[in-house]
């Protein structure tokens, strides 16, 4: 790409000035700070060169030292002018030859204090709170983690820690025989998910760049065209590529649960020894704001399990505000820090269905209703890892016990209160959620456009009729005007009908995440052609705001018939 080129794809420049902003790798590199790689252990049986890419059992330590596996020919697709904002980093940064090499998988280009190796991290997995180890290519467990998740870099940007993670690095001792590689597919999916969640204001991973490669291709299942199949019935060609997600921290629940089962287990001498160490670490990465470090250990850990359920219920909740169904909600794909983590089979709900699951292999216990009691499972394995670590004798032990038994409560609070929030109530009216779930269940609504449409407070139920997918009939039409009659005379008690809009367009978004209007961008970008990707990224980083006549024909519409029950569309699965 022509320098000229370059310049031509990047968005506005932030208020801030460029030029007191990092533009290189050197200035990039004073950033580092390692905490993880220097507070744990490392696999004392990994290689010092961290050529380790072969699938081998991981008997102990926290991470294994290992280099990503470069992308031949990358080229750039697209970075975060936000997040590359927020950490004080250059627009032009995204296309320095070398930083595109680092973030890329090339750790020779790094230059110190950078590290010449990154760390994946061994993670135990629970599915809906029942333990397996089948997943694991031994048997033991001992197998599983990254299996192709690299972080390769730590460090401070203007005071807030930040760990950078390629998905898609290549092989590490998790892969399970795998290739390692993520498809340019599922990279653009997770690049553009997680700036629109983060528009949303939905707690989530971060994305940073992309990019592809110009010679290297991997082969996965998929749909082919106009397939109607629940799996994947063709092999796909596709470019291999890479994304950088960045985050607090990438520690999972699954991870503390590894230890504490080996702990219990008695495998391994120092489990109990390394599951504090962990412990520890999570608190000091994610949650020391909140917990003072003047407490003792164990009731730190009382906090750890206080605060943690009152960010996963908040989480849940604000999943369900913005009908974000996450398709796998395994213990190993919840971060432990409560924020959305892991952008594979995951989905927006456009039809409402409670049901609604996008992933052919989540079932119901995954689907888009069901998330807080699959949240109250993988809060149960984090409350069962954290318990070892409290002395049975200890008069803490009652209130960590509450705790656990206080998140069904907890969970209900939190998600009474969006009800109210979305629907503009000082408080939820129980009566009027369900009568209008059952409505919208029946009527075949769009679950977005329902609710923006909504939030301006219309008189007449024929102002929500663009969200329909059917036209209702005469007596449900009825039923739905005496229904919003009832709403409007309950939020119109204490407050101004344009005090209630202005409040409820603020958490009912205008433009979600479409995944038929997904699908033309990653297939154009197969073809090398950017430009939809850009404008989409464009489109749902600004998801509250009123935008354009052209872009409102384009993003603000119902699914199209034809895209209903569609390979690929509908339904996917989780292969990338």
């Amino acid at each position: 790409m022509s320098s000229t080129e370059q310049t031509a794809t990047l968005p506005p420049s932030p208020a801030t000035s460029e030029q007191a902003r990092i533009s290189s790798v050197e200035e990039f590199a004073q950033a580092a700070d390692y905490s993880l790689m220097e507070s744990l252990n490392a696999d004392p049986d990994a290689s010092d060169d961290g050529i380790d890419h072969h699938p081998r059992q991981v008997f102990s330590g926290h991470f294994v030292p290992v280099k990503p596996t470069p992308l031949p020919a990358s080229t750039y697709v697209a970075h975060s002018s936000s997040l590359f904002s927020e950490l004080g980093l250059s627009n032009e940064l995204a296309f320095d030859d070398r930083f595109r090499r680092i973030f890329s998988g090339d750790l020779s280009a790094a230059v110190a204090p950078m590290r010449p190796v990154g760390w994946a991290t061994g993670y135990a997995l629970s599915i809906y709170g029942t333990e397996y180890t089948r997943q694991c290519p031994f048997g033991t467990g001992n197998g599983y983690g990254d299996g192709r998740a690299i972080s390769v870099f730590e460090g401070l940007f203007n005071g807030q820690r930040w760990e950078l993670q390629l998905k898609g690095g290549g092989p590490t001792p998790y892969c399970r025989g795998a290739d390692g590689r993520a498809v340019l597919r599922s990279s653009v999916r997770e690049f553009l998910a997680q700036e629109h969640m983060h528009a949303l204001g939905v707690p989530t991973s971060r994305s940073l760049t992309l990019y592809v490669s110009g010679l290297e291709t991997v082969m996965r299942p998929w749909y082919s065209e106009d397939s109607r199949a629940s799996d994947p019935d063709i092999l796909v060609e596709n470019p291999a590529a890479i994304s950088t997600r960045v985050a607090p921290s990438f520690l999972r629940v699954g991870q503390l649960e590894l230890f504490a089962r080996r702990s219990r287990g008695g495998s391994q001498p120092q489990a109990l020894k390394e599951l504090r160490m962990i412990v520890s670490h999570l608190i000091d990465r994610e949650y020391r704001r909140e917990i003072d470090p003047a407490l003792t250990f164990p009731e730190q850990v009382v906090a750890l399990a206080r605060c943690f359920r009152d960010r996963l219920t908040a989480l849940v909740a604000d999943w369900l505000r913005v009908g974000y169904c996450q398709g796998n909600f395994n213990s190993d794909n919840c971060a432990a820090g409560g924020f959305t983590l892991d952008y594979g089979p995951f989905g927006f709900c456009e039809l409402f269905d409670p049901g609604f699951q996008p992933w052919v292999g989540g079932g119901d216990h995954f689907s888009f209703f069901n998330q807080p009691v699959a949240a109250e499972a993988n809060y149960h394995m984090f409350w069962s890892a954290l318990k070892p670590l409290i002395d049975d004798a200890s008069p803490l032990c009652e209130e960590f016990d509450q705790i656990r038994l206080g998140f069904d409560d907890a969970m209900h609070e939190r998600v009474d209160r969006m009800w109210a929030a979305k629907l503009g109530l000082p408080e939820v009216n129980s009566k009027l959620v369900h009568r209008l779930l059952q409505l919208m269940a029946h009527t075949k609504v769009d679950f977005t456009i329902f609710f923006r449409e909504l939030s301006r407070i219309p008189e007449s139920v024929s102002a929500l009729k663009e969200s329909f997918y059917l036209p209702p009939s005469e007596p449900l039409s009825q039923e739905w005007q005496e229904w919003l009659s009832s709403w409007r005379h309950q939020v119109l008690k204490s407050a101004s009908a344009a005090d209630v809009s202005a409040a409820m367009l603020q958490v009912n978004p205008k433009y979600t995440w479409r995944e038929w209007l997904v699908v033309p961008a990653y297939e154009q970008a197969m073809e090398g052609d950017f430009t939809l990707v850009r404008e989409l990224q464009e489109v749902l980083s600004r998801p509250y705001d009123e935008q354009s006549k052209e872009i409102e024909d384009t993003y603000y519409r119902r699914r199209p018939r034809r895209f209903f029950n569609a390979g690929g569309v509908s339904h996917y699965s989780c292969s990338s």
